[in-house]
């Protein structure tokens, strides 16, 4: 795994990230949560047209995907024990029902951009959501409890 991570990022990004991705993560994390957002709001706020709820939508669900996705205890994915009566399952199975929950909010924020004739705002904020929600979910550790930070 961190061989094909080694392939897509710089291997001094990834010394960075291991050693101060836990510190700095849930902020990273939580500017991309508020840019997404804000491109949206922004988008909303100087648009002439009244905004159906219909097209909120995908960044909700990316919100909600977001919750999903960090309510996953990363120990619960890395150790398999045969006799703890499925958590692992059952972890994985959230996880992957997260994933096809980000997967529909892309869906749906390309049918967005397409009804409004181009306008990508819908699509930056999921971007950025899921950005955020990958982020945070990385930057946890995988110690005791699988869901503490290190920022202070």
């Amino acid at each position: 795994m961190a061989g094909s991570l080694e392939l897509l990022v710089s291997p001094q990004v990834v010394d960075w990230w291991r050693e101060h991705g836990k510190r700095w993560g849930p902020s990273f994390a939580g500017a991309l949560f508020g840019a997404g957002w804000w491109f949206w709001v922004d988008a909303v706020a100087v648009s002439a047209q009244h905004i159906p709820f219909s097209q909120y939508l995908p960044g909700l669900i990316a919100t909600l995907a977001l919750i999903m996705i960090n309510s996953v205890r990363r120990d619960e994915l890395l150790s398999y024990d045969p006799y703890d009566e499925g958590t692992f399952c059952r972890s994985r199975f959230w996880l992957l029902m997260a994933y096809g929950i980000s997967l529909s909010a892309i869906c749906g924020s390309v049918l967005v951009m397409l009804h409004n004739g181009g306008d990508v705002s819908a699509i930056l904020q999921v971007a950025c959501i899921l950005g955020a929600a990958l982020v945070l979910f990385t930057s946890r550790s995988e110690g005791e409890g699988g869901g503490s930070y290190d920022a202070f």
